[in-house]
Formats: C-alpha cells, sequence, structure tokens
C-alpha cells in the first residue's frame, strides 16, 4: 500500500510537471502572437493621421473644372550675360486644359482631362561676342519655332481640408498624361527660308500638389504646379515629304519645380446634398 502510493505521487508529480510545461509554451507562443501583432511594421499596418478629419469633397460628387496658363517673353524681360548683344525675341506660351472628375470617397478623386498647348517664339537678331582672346563671334537672325500639341491625362486627387469649415483643402495629385506633337523650326538664309520639323511624342507619370479655395458654395479656384516625376520622350525628325530621317528617345527621372507647369483653374462642383 505504502509503495503505490508513493508511485501514485511520483506520477501525478511528472503529470504536474508537463503540464505546467505545456501550459508556459502556451502562454509564451500567444505573447509572441501578440508581440507580432502590435509591432509596427508599414507593409501590414497603418497609422491613421486623421488627415480626413476635414471634409473639402464629398462622395459621390461631379466635378467640372478648367485650368489655363498664358505667358509672354520679350527681350527687356530678362536679364541676360553681357557678352550676348542686340537681342530681339519673343515668346509666347497658352495652355488649356478642361477636366471632368468623380469623388468615389470623401476627399478622393478620380478624373479625366485634355489638354492643348500652343508655343510661337521668333528670335529677330541676336549676336554673341566672347572677347579678342578667344576670337569668336556669332550673329544669328530670322529664326523661330511654332509648336502645337495635345494631350490625355488620367489623374487621381487626394483633398486635405485645412479648416474645419471645407473652405480651403491642399491637393496633392498623381497624373499619367499621354502628350503628342509637332514642332516647326524655321530660319531665313540666302537661299531664303528653311524648316526643321519634328514629332514629338510623350509619356510622363506626374506629381502636381497645389491648393484649392472656395470662392462660392459650388466653385472653388485652385493653383498646382507640377514637380516631375518619371518620362519618356520620343522626337522625330521628318522632312519636307514627312518622311522620318532621325529618332532619338529619352527616359529619366526628375523632380523639381517647373515654373512652365503652373496650372490655375476654376472647377464647379456639383453635388445632390448641402454641405
Amino acid at each position: 500500500m505504502k509503495r503505490l502510493l508513493t508511485l501514485l505521487v511520483v506520477l501525478l508529480t511528472v503529470v504536474a510537471a508537463h503540464a505546467q510545461e505545456s501550459t508556459a509554451s502556451a502562454v509564451d507562443s500567444l505573447m509572441a502572437k501578440d508581440l507580432l501583432s502590435t509591432r509596427f511594421l508599414p507593409t501590414t499596418r497603418r497609422i491613421d493621421r486623421n488627415l480626413d478629419r476635414n471634409k473639402f469633397i464629398y462622395r459621390n460628387e461631379v466635378m467640372l473644372g478648367l485650368t489655363a496658363s498664358y505667358g509672354t517673353m520679350q527681350a527687356d524681360d530678362s536679364e541676360l550675360l553681357l557678352v550676348v548683344s542686340d537681342i530681339d525675341f519673343g515668346l509666347r506660351r497658352a495652355t488649356v486644359n478642361p477636366f471632368v472628375a468623380y469623388a468615389y470617397k470623401d476627399n478622393r478623386a478620380v478624373g479625366l482631362r485634355f489638354g492643348y498647348e500652343y508655343i510661337d517664339g521668333n528670335l529677330g537678331n541676336v549676336a554673341l561676342d566672347l572677347g579678342s582672346m578667344l576670337d569668336m563671334d556669332l550673329s544669328l537672325s530670322g529664326v523661330g519655332l511654332k509648336s502645337e500639341s495635345f494631350s490625355w491625362s488620367l489623374f487621381h486627387r487626394n483633398y486635405i481640408g485645412l479648416d474645419s469649415r471645407g473652405i480651403i483643402g491642399a491637393i496633392l495629385e498623381a497624373e499619367l498624361r499621354l502628350k503628342t506633337g509637332n514642332v516647326a523650326m524655321y530660319s531665313d538664309t540666302a537661299e531664303g527660308r528653311s524648316y526643321t520639323r519634328t514629332r514629338n511624342f510623350n509619356t510622363r507619370l506626374n506629381l502636381n500638389p497645389g491648393l484649392a479655395v472656395y470662392v462660392f458654395p459650388e466653385v472653388c479656384v485652385t493653383v498646382t504646379v507640377g514637380i516631375g516625376g518619371l518620362y519618356y520622350n520620343k522626337i522625330s525628325q521628318i522632312d519636307a515629304y514627312g518622311k522620318s530621317t532621325g529618332v532619338r528617345n529619352r527616359t529619366g527621372l526628375q523632380f523639381k519645380v517647373n515654373i512652365a507647369d503652373i496650372q490655375i483653374g476654376v472647377v464647379a462642383h456639383l453635388w445632390n446634398k448641402k454641405r
């Protein structure tokens, strides 16, 4: 009887030790899983910074907009180097870009944009004098260019309301754009005026931040500026008969503020509920 009790005590001790070990392993496993679930990993967990707390556009809104720019430059508007003298040039550039967009979510919108650009420049006269040490000078006259291009864009906009009333908002736009056009350059020679023509194809993935302000309940004014992105250019030179005489391709990634890509626009917001 005594031996039986001793054997029973030993057996219970072994079972209790095994159960304690299993429980500890289970606790360690649960703690590891909990630590993994609470650990911050950018690819698995997102921190909500409450950027959508202030509404600027509402779900199911339809937006009709137009951005445009126009600028001219004359010789008197530029500060050129002293080696350039007797310069006479002029440049005009105009762009117009109507678009339509749909808000699939509060402060989120996708849209389509059509663009037209026209550039007209002429160089009446320019003289370049590098001094007696280099013994080199150069003069040009009767040079000009004309460019006309069309573009089509698919874009996505994120809006961030900067005030609780939803009057002022920041814009972050990502744009995929295709652009085609023609450029004609001419120069006056003793034999007459000669032309050089090119056909251009360009595709870009742009980032266009900006600002929007409601001036009326249904209308806001926007200003966006291109800061660059990924691009691909193809330029084909053609002769007087329309045949290609040379091709140049270029691909790159560039980020900088493009002053020529500042767009001022007016957007009408259509919705079926009050703000």
